[in-house]
Order: structure tokens, then sequence, then C-alpha cells
């Protein structure tokens, strides 16, 4: 079974269950998504200080981008529309919850990414200026 068809069973609710089933999955994913940018931003701000704050930005990106993914397409292959019990509004819902874990993700990835500032920094600041 290639990708393609996973996603599609998985949107489409898989092999039980009703139309729900599908937005259920990407609303968990989206979730989870935001979960990890949430813990990836505070790693990366000292808050936690265990895991590294890159492996969970990147995961927090990949989750969401899988979220979104996954209510997008159960969006297109649902049939009826809001109210029907198709699960429509869960994967409407679902999309935002994944965009805001990716621009979570990207968020603590940037932040990861910037030199640490120690006290020889600022006292070198301090002495010779601000680098310009």
């Amino acid at each position: 079974m290639s990708a393609i068809d996973v996603l599609t069973v998985a949107a489409a609710g898989g092999v039980i269950g009703d139309g729900r089933t599908g937005a259920n999955l990407a609303l968990g994913v989206g979730l989870i998504g935001v979960a990890f940018g949430w813990l990836a931003l505070a790693r990366v701000s000292g808050r936690i200080s265990t895991g590294d704050a890159r492996t969970g930005a990147m995961s927090a990106m990949a989750v969401g981008l899988a979220g979104t993914a996954l209510a997008a397409l159960h969006l297109a292959t649902s049939s009826g529309g809001p109210g029907t019990g198709n699960g429509m509004v869960g994967a409407i819902g679902a999309i935002p919850l994944g965009l805001l874990a990716t621009a979570l993700g990207r968020r603590a990835h940037a932040s990861s990414r910037r030199p640490a500032r120690t006290a020889d920094s600022y006292e070198h600041e301090r002495e010779f200026g601000s680098p310009s």
C-alpha cells in the first residue's frame, strides 16, 4: 500500500468508523504538533532543560504539516456539507491547528540557530560597543 493510499484511507475515516474519524485523526495530529512546538519553544527559552530544541522544532513542523495535509485531504474527499456528520467542521478546525504547529516549530527552529549570548559577549559589548 503506497503512502497516498494510506493517507486517503486515513482521511476517509479508516476501514472502520464513520466520517468523523479522519477529522478526529487530523485534530489529534494537529494538537500533538502544537504540543511539540510549545515544548520546543520552552526548550529554546531555557524553561525546560531536557531535550534538543532543534529536534522538537523539526518534529513540530513535520507533525503540523501532516495534520494540515490530513485535514485538507479529508475536506477534499468528504461528501455533504457541515452538519452532515462527515467531520467537515472538525477538518476545518484541524487546518489552523496544523498551521499553528508549523509556525511554532518554525519559530523555535529559528530561535535555536541564534548564537547564545554569554557573559563574555556582554562584557565585550560594554567595553567596545555593540557590533554593527
